[in-house]
């Protein structure tokens, strides 16, 4: 535990492995048998789970044996759970989350309140945007950009290469509160937009326009997003931030008024 920085109530399990330049700031937990690598920095409260590896090794030290600095920020108010792995290079907003075993390499960038699930592959170079959900097994190529208030549900994929395999990476955009429903795979490049709904198990090859949903293989437009309806109720769905509060910002209003807010805000900085 040489060169750590420690904050007041931290907490150390059993055969936990800290390296240098690392700052643990006030009531983190490390787990038993987490390793901690050089140059990370976890923010206050945040919690380590058992076997979880922050600030793992990248290529530079298997090819020298070096490690050089590849800072990792970890933001407050975390849940890293059992068997996570995130590699150096990368920063994490506050009240991030992880199930288990998650991996997430290099260069990824991730905003606040963000969850990826239970054996999620993030594969590095890829934006991340605040109040995002990721799903368990969900497959992120490298350069893909995921807007605000995406929800990414289990097995989908999104690729990066075109000709396979081949050096040219073109990764996938979802913009703000795109739904990208099970099973579903996006083609490289892809851009999907706003108030957008991918059915499960489509195959995207084309470009998504906004409030619509397309569906099958290869993924065709079947509507305009507002016509779908609760199946049980009947009621309107979307956009979805008019019915569902569980997590988001305006979880005690609604929506147009957390908005509201927040534009005041914005212009009397």
């Amino acid at each position: 535990m040489m060169g750590c920085k420690k904050g007041k109530n931290v907490k150390i399990g059993t055969g936990v492995i800290i390296g240098e330049n690392v700052v643990l700031e006030d009531n983190v937990c490390i787990d038993s048998y987490a390793i901690i690598r050089n140059n990370v920095t976890i923010k206050k409260g945040t919690y380590v789970g058992v076997n979880c590896i922050l600030g793992e090794y990248q290529m530079d030290y298997y090819q020298g044996k070096k490690m050089e600095a590849h800072p990792l920020v970890i933001g407050e108010n975390s849940i890293i759970r059992s068997g996570t792995i995130i590699y150096g290079d990368c920063e994490f907003g506050d009240h991030f989350e992880t199930g288990h075993r998650a991996t997430i390499r290099e260069n990824t960038k991730v905003g606040s309140h963000v969850s990826i699930g239970t054996l999620a592959d993030i594969q590095g170079y890829c934006i991340i945007g605040s109040y995002t959900r990721l799903h368990s097994n969900v497959h992120i190529g490298q350069k893909s950009e995921i807007g605000d208030f995406v929800w990414i549900f289990p097995y989908v994929v999104l690729t990066n290469d075109p000709t396979p395999p081949s050096n040219e990476m073109k990764g996938v955009k979802l913009k703000p509160f795109s739904v990208i429903a099970t099973g579903s795979i996006i083609l490289p490049g892809i851009v999907v937009e706003e108030d957008t709904l991918v059915a499960a198990g489509a195959i995207v090859t084309k470009n998504v326009g906004k409030n619509t949903v397309v569906a099958g293989n290869p993924a065709k437009v079947i509507c305009d997003i507002s016509k779908i309806k609760n199946s049980a109720t009947g009621e309107k769905v979307y956009p979805w931030r008019d019915t569902f509060k569980r997590g988001m910002p305006w979880e005690e209003s609604d929506y147009e008024t957390w908005y509201k807010e927040m534009e005041k805000q914005i212009l009397s900085e």
